[in-house]
């Protein structure tokens, strides 16, 4: 990735927060936590909530996945280091992937935006840290649980050092290749992550659809709890091509060239995520006059933690709000973002599946996963460097161990905090989806 060009960093004067403080947090006495995530499922679509449950209650790694914003809350009591970039807001390792390009080249990448905001640059590198530890523990590793986080701190730290010898140009179209990860895997696991991005390539759109549509022409098949049809000729039609049209708007005048080559044919309803369940999502297929499919993610946007606790709002649109965010931290994306709205909501648009590749945290061996919590670590460094002054920030950090160890204790701490959390929530929300999820309409009149 980052390659020095012999410029030397500036030094940074405000700094609100010592490299200690980081690491010294305390939870308040007067934390809710459970309070706080009933609070953001009441704006959520209620027959969902029981699924939502259900997956956050897995594990405590996965109830740190759907609780972003019990730790923005916890993060805004901390002091800071007065360097404010574009942040992604839930940089957990469950949130970087492999992706394909515009060019079809597969990249390595954070890959979730929903809660990307402006605010403290040391947020997202704490959410990481955090989520490494918990990885580690979930797999086993507790004897070397902090050593991960601490090789992670470190490998943000000496990134950004590189990144702010470089010019912002070069900053700009850096990036992690594939193939970078895997010729520094031994052999052996080289093999297993060659056949996983044989598999990989071939997980788009155009193989996808024909599993989730029948008939000539096709339309989505229901496929409960979480995929339901919503056809457009159900009442909600003109809804939906209105939003679709809004989207077409918020396109570049060459995507949207590209996009008018395909005519929208059918619309689902679909369940995601961990943290995203219950939340709007809708699937929409569209055929170009070849017969070849596109298919669409329209994806609910609400307020960003960020923002709800650093006070660092900047967009009155928040599909909006996650597109240039996204745009502004990821190293290419997808051509299709865009954004729209109806009348009570907020969505983005994104390709519903693009050669996406995600981590199995859950069976990684040790090495790899001490592997992957570096890259991660690296490129969030890059995605911080793109959004953000890095020579403010090298300058902060001052090239010192003590930002890992200030690092790891968070992380040892927040974990402890967080497991906590998990065990009172799996005692007060036993639910189960039991396989009945109602879908939502597909647009809420007023």
């Amino acid at each position: 990735m980052a390659k020095k060009n012999g410029a030397k960093p500036r030094k940074h004067r405000e700094r609100h927060a010592t490299l200690s403080t980081i690491g010294d947090w305390q939870p308040a006495a007067d934390r809710a936590p459970l309070e706080l995530l009933a609070e953001q499922d009441r704006g959520r679509v209620q027959e969902l909530l029981p699924l939502r449950r259900e997956r956050m209650s897995v594990s405590p790694f996965t109830f740190y996945r759907g609780s972003a914003i019990l730790m923005a809350s916890d993060l805004a009591s901390l002091p800071v280091s007065g360097i404010e970039v574009q942040i992604c807001g839930d940089a957990h390792i469950a949130n970087f992937g492999v992706y394909a390009s515009p060019e079809r080249n597969l990249v390595f990448d954070l890959n979730d935006f929903d809660e990307t905001a402006p605010g403290p640059w040391e947020w997202d590198v704490l959410r990481m840290a955090t989520s490494v530890r918990l990885a580690a523990l979930d797999r086993g590793f507790r004897t070397v649980a902090d050593e991960m986080v601490r090789h992670s701190a470190a490998a943000y730290r000496q990134e950004m050092d590189a990144y702010a010898e470089m010019s912002p140009v070069d900053i700009w179209y850096d990036h992690l290749d594939v193939r970078e990860i895997i010729n520094g895997t031994p052999k052996k696991r080289r093999e297993v992550l060659e056949r996983q991005l044989a598999r990989g390539k071939k997980r788009t759109g155009r193989q996808l659809a024909p599993k989730i549509t029948a008939g000539d022409p096709p339309r989505f098949v229901d496929q409960p709890p979480t995929f339901h049809r919503m056809g457009l000729e159900d009442e909600d039609a003109p809804d939906a091509l209105a939003m679709l049209e809004a989207y077409r708007t918020s396109l570049p005048d060459n995507v949207r060239a590209l996009f008018d080559r395909y005519a929208i044919v059918d619309t689902a309803f679909k369940v995601v995520g961990v943290g995203s369940v219950g939340t709007r999502c809708y699937v929409s297929l569209h055929l170009a006059d070849c017969g070849d499919p596109l298919l669409l993610q329209i994806k609910e946007a609400t307020e960003s933690v960020v923002t709800r606790f650093a006070g660092t709002k900047r967009y009155g649109h928040e599909g909006e709000r996650v597109v240039l965010g996204q745009r502004l931290m990821q190293a290419t994306g997808d051509i299709f973002l865009g954004w729209t709205q109806t009348a009570d909501q907020n969505y983005y648009v994104r390709q519903l599946r693009d050669m996406k590749i995600s981590a199995d945290l859950s069976s990684m061996p040790q090495i790899s996963l001490w592997r992957y919590a570096g890259y991660c670590a690296k490129t969030l460094a890059r995605a911080h460097a793109r959004a953000g002054n890095p020579v403010a920030i090298a300058a902060y950090l001052a090239g010192s161990a003590d930002f890992d160890k200030a690092v790891t204790r968070f992380a040892r701490a927040y974990a402890r905090v967080s497991k906590a959390d998990y065990d009172a929530f799996c005692k007060e929300s036993p639910a189960s989806s039991n396989g009945a999820v109602k879908p939502a309409p597909l647009m809420v009149q007023t």
